[in-house]
């Protein structure tokens, strides 16, 4: 019985293709094999490439924050002890600029004290009212110095108080800067602790976004250096203010004593010019007593020689008067009426001189 058989519908390969494939296919893994063994060399390679890169920049980065820390931490100390300078300078300045005010009111003070001085000699009177002597010179010189030491102490303070302003702002930017640089101490001390491992890292949004305010690091140096040097130099103004200050107090004091003496002097000198003026008129004044006394005297004797004079004057007028009634031949011009008419008129002539003796030692006493 013979069998029946069918072939497949499909199509049918031939023999030498069949190789021909199965010589591609295996090409073909071998190819990708290949490949394969290439590429997993290549990751190995890549892969300890990047872990050395990563590894060497987080060790960089890590470097880097932990310099930054370093001169942040540098720079603050350098700002916090000009901080401490300038509050120790604002101090002496304001101790300094309290002692100028001190001395402005001393001199406030001698000022009124110099122009009522000058006020109680103008209440002098009569001819101890001079125009300008020496005492008044001395006096109105005291009295400019001590307005022209009052301006410039005056100025002096003034000064002193815009350089307290200056030294304040100085001060409260020192105190900012030193704040800021306290936050970023703590934000890069935070970053440099921190480590791959940390439970608090985490993807950011945008992480290399740089923030509009972000200045580049020359301009912070130099923002830095010029917060300390404008310290130094607001540091160095105000010594040399406080110096000034004292200079000029010390030379008040000298300008002001100097011309104190002066005056001293020409007002005990005036005193003792005075004094001897007095005591030369007072000198003057008992001898013009006791010549008025002695006039007086004399006044009154020459009044009672006027009267010791008038029983004489009866005596030679009642001899004339009486001679006239001589008789006839008998009334003539002899040497006895001569000689009582001489007396008369001597008499009368004496009397005169007498009163006008009188009246003029009465005018030289009114006139004392």
């Amino acid at each position: 019985m013979s069998m029946v058989t069918f072939g497949k519908p499909t199509k049918h390969v031939a023999l030498p293709e069949w190789y021909a494939r199965t010589r591609e296919m295996c090409q073909t893994a071998d190819t990708r094999q290949s490949d394969s063994i290439n590429l997993r060399a290549e990751g190995r390679q890549l892969r300890g490439e990047t872990a050395i890169k990563t590894k060497w920049d987080t060790y960089c980065n890590d470097s880097r924050l932990h310099d930054r820390v370093t001169e942040l931490s540098r720079w603050q100390e350098v700002l916090e002890q000009c901080l401490q300078a300038v509050e120790n300078e604002t101090a002496k300045l304001t101790e300094e600029k309290a002692i100028t005010e001190r001395e402005l009111e001393f001199l406030v003070t001698h000022l009124n004290t110099v122009a009522e001085c000058i006020r109680q000699r103008d209440k002098r009177y009569g001819n101890d009212l001079v125009l300008s002597d020496k005492g008044d010179a001395e006096l109105k010189s005291e009295l400019g110095v001590i307005e022209h030491l009052k301006d410039l102490l005056a100025s002096k303070c003034h000064a002193a108080w815009e350089e307290q302003n200056r030294l304040s702002e100085v001060r409260i930017k020192l105190q900012l800067d030193i704040g800021d640089k306290k936050d970023t101490l703590a934000v890069d001390k935070e970053n440099c602790k921190m480590t791959k491992h940390c439970a608090g890292t985490s993807y950011k949004p945008n992480p290399l976004r740089i923030p509009k305010r972000c200045i580049p690091y020359e301009a912070w140096l130099e923002h830095s250096r010029y917060s300390k040097l404008n310290a130094d130099n607001e540091i160095s103004a105000s010594r040399r203010l406080r110096e000034a200050m004292f200079s000029l107090r010390e030379k008040s004091r000298n300008d002001l004593q100097s011309q104190h003496d002066s005056t001293d002097y020409a007002l005990r000198h005036r005193i003792y010019e005075t004094q001897r003026e007095k005591n030369e008129l007072q000198w003057q004044h008992q001898k013009i007593m006791n010549e008025m006394e002695k006039m007086l005297k004399e006044v009154t004797n020459l009044e009672q020689a006027v009267l010791d004079k008038t029983n004489s004057v009866k005596l030679v007028e009642t001899r004339l008067e009486n001679r006239m009634f001589r008789p006839g031949a008998e009334l003539v011009q002899d040497d006895a009426q001569s000689g009582l008419v001489d007396e008369a008129l001597q008499l009368r002539q004496t009397c005169q001189d007498l009163f006008k003796k009188i009246d003029d030692g009465k005018l030289v006493i009114v006139s004392c």
